[in-house]
């Protein structure tokens, strides 16, 4: 199968030969046919398949063939996304694949000035990608109309729920045109996507390439199980064992992610970090850098798990385990990318056992330990599998009491010295899901 065979027109397929893309992905050869077709989508793939040209190119072919000229301060086509990272490589690959046409692409985000946003939408734009905390403050402001939207695409729209983005959702559905397309793609599709696609879709297609929620099997998977204290030591030390050229880090907390940052520049390692504390002007500088291997460790939060593009990054380490188990695919999906092997590994204490359990069951596979020699975790790291329970090991038998007293009271129950009380179940945050009244409105 060609580009040629989906029916792309030849501008579309010079831009795409001259990017190196020879044959489509299986997302895209059924995406693209379907967009074409003006079917509402929802899609399904592992990230790092080609997601974004399979939206993005038979978009563009629609708005080049059908519709009038944008007027000003409007836009043809809408594409929202979580992170402005994620909208900044959005609009980086439209712009490639909209070379040989006669469209204009824009990217606005928070985080910047929004007074050159407005002065260029003056002129209207065909697509805009957009977050959608400045895309509500456009269309307050009168910067941006939607009534000639012909459609909208939302780009992981599980991590937008996810990050409070549903209040915002629920606006920018009552700014839109009724009659539109509507695009779902995410790597993953959680329940109240589902729920949210069923609002705003109408009787959509849905493809799903691979099997949900399931990492890349391009990546290989391992954890080390740590004491929480150590976990900076043993990074330090898996670094110059392993003689780590690029490695990106995710840490649970912008306060971790500096910490961090500060440990590793102290032993005068050179890293950086990225976080939503951070200007963007700061965090674009510090991506930049480590693109270009001018920085060898980028530390970053899950505002960085989604939308970094690295040409062939060899290796991603969580330092914390994501609190939501969808986000530990989205994290390692930054390496392994188009065919390339990569290599995750999880620096797992005591307290996170309920994280692990949660990624091997989204994942369906029980994750690999290495014991590092002089690391072994003094607080033991209960035995998981991807049936999502805790393996506990076999109670020792009890010991006949001495008198005086030889155990260790906790909570004021004996137990052995020897035994370490479980871990405490968590509980996973609920997202709440955008409901849109779809009804007729009151006259005022």
């Amino acid at each position: 199968m060609t580009f040629a065979t989906l029916g792309l027109i030849e501008p579309l397929q010079r831009a795409l030969e001259t990017l190196g893309y020879q044959t489509p992905t299986p997302v895209q050869a059924q995406a693209i046919p379907a967009v074409l077709a003006g079917r509402d989508l929802m899609a399904a793939a592992q990230t790092g398949t080609g997601k974004t040209a399979a939206f993005a190119v038979p978009l563009l072919q629609l708005l080049t063939m059908e519709g009038p000229k944008v007027a000003a301060n409007s836009a043809r086509a809408l594409i929202l996304c979580p992170t402005r990272e994620l909208a900044e490589q959005v609009h980086a690959s439209v712009a490639e694949y909209a070379q040989n046409l006669p469209l204009t692409t824009y990217a606005v985000y928070g985080g910047v000035s929004i007074n050159p946003q407005m002065m260029k939408l003056r002129k209207g734009v065909d697509v805009l990608v957009a977050t959608p905390g400045r895309l509500i403050d456009l269309f307050r402001q009168n910067a941006l109309k939607l009534n000639q939207l012909q459609t909208l695409v939302l780009d992981e729209a599980d991590r937008m729920l996810d990050l409070g983005f549903s209040e915002e959702l629920a606006n920018i559905y009552r700014m839109l045109p009724k009659k539109r397309q509507t695009l779902l793609f995410s790597a993953t599709f959680s329940d109240e996507i589902r729920t949210l696609a069923g609002q705003m879709l109408n009787d959509p297609l849905s493809i799903e390439v691979s099997p949900r929620n399931v990492a890349a099997n391009t990546v290989k998977q391992w954890v080390v199980p740590v004491d929480k204290k150590r976990k900076p030591e043993l990074f330090v030390h898996l670094m110059r064992k392993g003689r780590w050229k690029q490695v990106l880090v995710f840490a649970k907390t912008r306060n971790g992610v500096d910490a961090l940052v500060d440990k590793l520049q102290g032993l005068g390692i050179n890293a950086d970090g990225i976080h939503g504390d951070k200007p963007q002007a700061t965090r674009q500088r510090a991506l930049d850098r480590f693109k270009s291997s001018d920085v060898q460790i980028l530390v970053a939060t899950d505002v960085a798990a989604r939308g970094l593009d690295i040409e062939d990054l060899p290796l991603v380490v969580n330092f914390d385990l994501p609190i939501v188990a969808e986000d530990y695919i989205h994290r390692i999906g930054r390496t392994g990318r188009a065919g390339n092997t990569g290599e995750a590994i999880s620096l797992v204490c005591a307290d996170e056992v309920s994280m692990l359990s949660a990624i091997e069951m989204l994942t369906r596979q029980t994750l690999t330990r290495h014991m590092e020699q002089d690391f072994e975790p003094e607080h033991r790291v209960p035995d998981t599998d991807a049936s999502g329970q805790v393996v506990k090991k076999p109670k020792k038998p009890k010991k006949p009491k001495a008198s005086g007293g030889g155990g260790k009271r906790n909570l004021g129950k004996w137990v052995d010295s020897g035994e370490v009380a479980p871990a405490e179940p968590s509980i996973k945050p609920v997202r709440k899901v955008p409901v849109f009244n779809t009804g007729p409105r009151k006259k005022k």
